[in-house]
């Protein structure tokens, strides 16, 4: 079963490329989508797909955290923008591992 949310986040352009910077070229593990989108208000939307939750969880304790910290000088928010996970039914157009 995939893991699927959307996620507002309270940066700008600017930060969210630091962000992909410290983070690399190299693909995050369990990752189907990750789609990033500009909200009205100036922020940013994050649209995630996951193999897992516990991919999804093991990334962000890898990799993902790590990142966001050295983009805002190891001072990365105290609480994390609230997640509203989505109930997928279908997936099509991506390329999906055999074991989901």
């Amino acid at each position: 079963m995939v893991y699927a949310y959307i996620q507002d986040v309270p940066i700008d352009s600017a930060g969210y490329r630091r962000i992909m910077d410290n983070l690399g070229t190299e693909p995050i593990t369990g990752s189907i989508l990750h789609l990033c989108v500009r909200r009205e208000d100036g922020g940013l939307r994050y649209i995630d797909v996951w193999e897992s939750e516990e991919a999804c969880t093991q990334a962000f304790d890898q990799r993902i955290h790590a990142a966001v910290d050295a983009a805002f000088g190891g001072h990365r928010p105290s609480t994390e923008p609230t997640v509203q996970v989505l109930d997928v039914l279908d997936i099509t157009g991506a390329t999906l591992p055999a074991s989901v």
